[in-house]
Protein backbone atom coordinates (compact mmCIF):
# COMPACT_ATOMS: atom_id res chain seq x y z
CA UNK A 1 0.00 0.00 0.00
CA UNK A 2 1.05 3.74 -0.99
CA UNK A 3 0.51 6.16 1.61
CA UNK A 4 1.19 10.01 0.57
CA UNK A 5 2.73 12.50 2.08
CA UNK A 6 0.11 14.79 4.17
CA UNK A 7 1.96 17.90 2.66
CA UNK A 8 2.51 17.04 -1.09
CA UNK A 9 4.77 19.57 -3.43
CA UNK A 10 2.76 20.52 -6.02
CA UNK A 11 4.33 20.21 -9.54
CA UNK A 12 4.68 23.25 -10.69
CA UNK A 13 6.42 23.90 -14.89
CA UNK A 14 7.16 26.97 -16.61
CA UNK A 15 6.81 26.30 -20.22
CA UNK A 16 9.13 29.75 -21.55
CA UNK A 17 9.18 31.06 -24.92
CA UNK A 18 8.43 33.80 -26.89
CA UNK A 19 5.91 32.40 -28.67
CA UNK A 20 5.69 35.42 -31.49
CA UNK A 21 3.38 33.75 -32.82
CA UNK A 22 2.33 30.69 -30.70
CA UNK A 23 2.10 28.04 -33.22
CA UNK A 24 0.84 24.33 -33.08
CA UNK A 25 4.35 22.99 -32.13
CA UNK A 26 4.56 24.94 -28.97
CA UNK A 27 0.61 23.55 -28.77
CA UNK A 28 1.53 20.01 -29.11
CA UNK A 29 4.46 20.30 -26.51
CA UNK A 30 2.23 21.49 -23.57
CA UNK A 31 -0.89 19.23 -24.70
CA UNK A 32 1.72 16.19 -23.65
CA UNK A 33 2.86 18.16 -20.87
CA UNK A 34 0.13 18.75 -18.93
CA UNK A 35 0.09 15.04 -17.80
CA UNK A 36 3.17 15.38 -16.34
CA UNK A 37 2.48 18.41 -14.15
CA UNK A 38 0.02 20.42 -11.34
CA UNK A 39 0.26 23.41 -13.09
CA UNK A 40 1.61 24.42 -16.39
CA UNK A 41 2.70 27.94 -16.51
CA UNK A 42 3.45 29.77 -19.91
CA UNK A 43 6.02 32.45 -19.94
CA UNK A 44 5.68 34.75 -22.47
CA UNK A 45 9.23 36.25 -22.14
CA UNK A 46 10.48 39.53 -22.87
CA UNK A 47 13.50 40.38 -24.23
CA UNK A 48 14.42 43.57 -25.11
CA UNK A 49 17.02 42.96 -27.84
CA UNK A 50 14.34 41.57 -30.17
CA UNK A 51 11.46 42.88 -31.87
CA UNK A 52 8.38 40.94 -31.65
CA UNK A 53 5.67 40.70 -34.87
CA UNK A 54 3.18 40.17 -32.22
CA UNK A 55 2.66 42.17 -29.15
CA UNK A 56 3.18 40.85 -25.37
CA UNK A 57 -0.84 41.72 -24.99
CA UNK A 58 -1.77 39.61 -28.40
CA UNK A 59 -0.10 36.70 -27.40
CA UNK A 60 -0.81 36.19 -24.18
CA UNK A 61 -4.93 36.32 -25.23
CA UNK A 62 -4.02 33.23 -27.79
CA UNK A 63 -2.98 31.06 -25.71
CA UNK A 64 -5.45 32.02 -22.48
CA UNK A 65 -8.00 31.77 -25.20
CA UNK A 66 -6.59 28.24 -26.65
CA UNK A 67 -6.47 26.80 -23.03
CA UNK A 68 -9.71 28.81 -21.58
CA UNK A 69 -11.61 26.21 -19.34
CA UNK A 70 -8.21 24.44 -18.53
CA UNK A 71 -7.26 25.15 -14.79
CA UNK A 72 -3.79 23.76 -15.08
CA UNK A 73 -3.19 26.21 -17.35
CA UNK A 74 -1.77 29.76 -16.63
CA UNK A 75 -0.22 32.62 -18.59
CA UNK A 76 2.12 35.16 -17.72
CA UNK A 77 4.75 37.55 -19.10
CA UNK A 78 7.95 38.41 -17.52
CA UNK A 79 11.12 39.77 -17.85
CA UNK A 80 14.60 38.73 -16.69
CA UNK A 81 16.12 35.38 -16.13
CA UNK A 82 14.09 32.49 -16.34
CA UNK A 83 15.49 30.92 -13.35
CA UNK A 84 14.29 33.75 -11.36
CA UNK A 85 10.67 33.40 -12.74
CA UNK A 86 10.53 30.14 -11.84
CA UNK A 87 11.56 31.28 -8.08
CA UNK A 88 8.57 34.09 -8.09
CA UNK A 89 5.77 31.29 -9.31
CA UNK A 90 6.72 28.53 -7.34
CA UNK A 91 8.48 26.27 -10.54
CA UNK A 92 10.21 23.49 -9.91
CA UNK A 93 10.83 22.43 -13.52
CA UNK A 94 11.24 24.36 -16.80
CA UNK A 95 9.84 22.66 -19.91
CA UNK A 96 11.61 22.93 -23.25
CA UNK A 97 10.55 21.53 -26.37
CA UNK A 98 13.44 19.66 -28.85
CA UNK A 99 13.10 19.67 -32.74
CA UNK A 100 16.49 18.78 -33.54
CA UNK A 101 19.69 17.86 -32.08
CA UNK A 102 21.28 21.33 -32.16
CA UNK A 103 18.08 22.68 -30.40
CA UNK A 104 19.20 19.97 -27.16
CA UNK A 105 22.57 21.59 -27.67
CA UNK A 106 21.69 24.81 -26.88
CA UNK A 107 18.93 24.37 -24.64
CA UNK A 108 21.09 21.93 -22.30
CA UNK A 109 23.97 25.19 -22.06
CA UNK A 110 20.73 26.99 -21.13
CA UNK A 111 19.77 23.87 -18.45
CA UNK A 112 22.72 24.04 -16.95
CA UNK A 113 23.47 27.19 -16.11
CA UNK A 114 19.97 27.52 -14.69
CA UNK A 115 21.28 25.00 -12.57
CA UNK A 116 23.76 26.24 -11.73
CA UNK A 117 22.06 29.53 -10.64
CA UNK A 118 19.18 27.19 -8.43
CA UNK A 119 19.86 23.58 -8.30
CA UNK A 120 15.81 23.41 -7.27
CA UNK A 121 15.01 23.95 -11.11
CA UNK A 122 15.06 20.84 -13.34
CA UNK A 123 14.55 21.21 -17.44
CA UNK A 124 12.08 18.94 -19.09
CA UNK A 125 12.93 18.20 -22.56
CA UNK A 126 9.61 16.77 -24.93
CA UNK A 127 11.11 16.24 -28.59
CA UNK A 128 8.68 17.45 -30.74
CA UNK A 129 6.29 15.04 -33.12
CA UNK A 130 7.52 14.59 -36.60
CA UNK A 131 5.08 16.56 -38.02
CA UNK A 132 5.85 19.84 -36.39
CA UNK A 133 9.98 19.70 -37.02
CA UNK A 134 9.65 21.98 -39.31
CA UNK A 135 7.12 24.70 -37.17
CA UNK A 136 9.34 26.94 -36.14
CA UNK A 137 7.73 30.34 -35.01
CA UNK A 138 10.92 32.27 -36.88
CA UNK A 139 9.94 30.41 -40.41
CA UNK A 140 6.04 31.03 -39.73
CA UNK A 141 6.99 34.76 -39.29
CA UNK A 142 8.96 34.64 -42.47
CA UNK A 143 6.00 33.10 -44.17
CA UNK A 144 3.86 36.05 -42.74
CA UNK A 145 5.33 38.54 -43.95
CA UNK A 146 5.63 37.76 -46.82
CA UNK A 147 2.41 37.03 -47.89
CA UNK A 148 2.34 33.27 -47.54
CA UNK A 149 -0.61 30.99 -45.76
CA UNK A 150 0.85 29.91 -42.23
CA UNK A 151 -2.61 28.18 -41.34
CA UNK A 152 -1.43 24.58 -41.00
CA UNK A 153 1.22 25.85 -38.72
CA UNK A 154 -0.86 27.80 -36.47
CA UNK A 155 -3.93 27.13 -33.82
CA UNK A 156 -6.80 28.00 -35.46
CA UNK A 157 -7.68 31.20 -33.02
CA UNK A 158 -4.32 32.42 -34.07
CA UNK A 159 -4.82 31.96 -37.56
CA UNK A 160 -8.07 33.81 -37.83
CA UNK A 161 -6.99 36.96 -35.56
CA UNK A 162 -3.82 37.39 -37.51
CA UNK A 163 -6.06 37.17 -40.91
CA UNK A 164 -8.60 39.33 -39.68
Amino acid sequence: MCIKNAISMERICLFPGTFDPFTLGHKDIIDRALPLFDKLVVGIGVNSSKQPMFPDQQRLQWIMDIYKGNKKVEVIIYEGLTVHCCERIGAHYVLRGIRYVNDFEYEKAIADMNRSLNKNVETIFLTCLPKYTSVASTLVRDVLRHGGDASGFLPDVVNRDINK
